[in-house]
Parts: C-alpha cells; sequence; structure tokens
C-alpha cells in the first residue's frame, strides 16, 4: 500500500524530532547561556522579568551567531505562529511569544511539539493541497503541504544548530 503524503511528512517530522531529542537530553541550562562568539544573538531579561529576543528588522552584517536559548526561542516562535495559522487562531506578534528560561526550555519545546502532533493529527491529504500565505507572502502560491515541509526543514535546521554547538561547547570543555 502506497504512504500518504501526509504518512510521509510525519515520518519526516518524528525522524528529525528523535534525531535531534539525542542532543536535547544532554542540554543543561548553562549550555542554552553558552555565547558561542563575541557577536551573539541571545536571549535577555526585560525590564519586566520576561526574557527577550535579541532581533532587528534588518539582518545585521554580519549575523550574530545565535545561541541555544535564541535558537530555542526561535523554534518555539515559528512552531507558536504555523500553528496558530493551521488551528485557525490569530497569528500572535514575535514579542508575545514568551520563552520560559533556560530550566524551562526543554520542556517547552517538548509543548510546543506536543501541540505540533495535534495539528497533523488534524490535517488531511486533500488539506495539504490547500493555499497557504503562512510564513509566506499571500502571492507565493504555496499549500498547507509547504508549510508542514518547511516545519520538518526549520526544525530540522535548527536542531542540528543546537547539536552543533552542544558539541562544541563539550569539546572546548574536554580541552
Amino acid at each position: 500500500m502506497a504512504e500518504s503524503r501526509l504518512d510521509l511528512l510525519r515520518w519526516q517530522f518524528d525522524l528529525t524530532w528523535a534525531l535531534g531529542e539525542v542532543h536535547l537530553a544532554e542540554l543543561t541550562p548553562d549550555d542554552f547561556r553558552w555565547e558561542p562568539a563575541s557577536l551573539t544573538w541571545t536571549m535577555r531579561r526585560g525590564d519586566d522579568g520576561a526574557w527577550v529576543a535579541d532581533w532587528a528588522e534588518t539582518e545585521p552584517d554580519p549575523i550574530p551567531v545565535p545561541t541555544m536559548a535564541w535558537i530555542s526561542w526561535h523554534i518555539g516562535w515559528w512552531w507558536s505562529t504555523t500553528a496558530d495559522h493551521l488551528l485557525g487562531r490569530p497569528v500572535r506578534e514575535r514579542e508575545s511569544v514568551r520563552w520560559p528560561g533556560p530550566d524551562g526550555a526543554i520542556a517547552w519545546l517538548t509543548e510546543k511539539r506536543d501541540e505540533w502532533l495535534t495539528v497533523l493529527d488534524g490535517l488531511t491529504d486533500e488539506r495539504l493541497d490547500e493555499p497557504s500565505g503562512f510564513p509566506w507572502p499571500p502571492d507565493a502560491d504555496l499549500t498547507v503541504g509547504h508549510q508542514v515541509a518547511w516545519v520538518n526543514a526549520e526544525l530540522m535546521k535548527n536542531l542540528a544548530e543546537i547539536g552543533q554547538q552542544r558539541l562544541a561547547r563539550a569539546a572546548l570543555r574536554a580541552e
């Protein structure tokens, strides 16, 4: 029996998450705070005590190296807004996506994963063909299937970035 497109996308997502869990399981709160370069984007406490992401509307040159904290917030941001879009909720603003801090980051990402599984469980192969104007401009002529594939690709990239930083930090500590 042929596997459906949705089954294939779900398999790809499950594989990506399983590979990422290898690194996530080893992270400590100090890992999230590690700055791998002098020019970084990270998470900082705002005046109200909430964590705020470094951000620029125009990408700087050179591009700062994101910390594991920033990357984990970034995952939570795009994952939250994509789920909002597919579940028909108002898409929240970037500033309203609250990172829980280094002690709660892994549990938060796991909650985002669980919410994404709910989204995937509610999709059908027919829905994959519907137009999706998020996160692209409405005239991009892309579908919900493209959106789900983008989530898999973005997650794979971001988890690989976290994994590479975790390995680099461990290697530096071993020297």
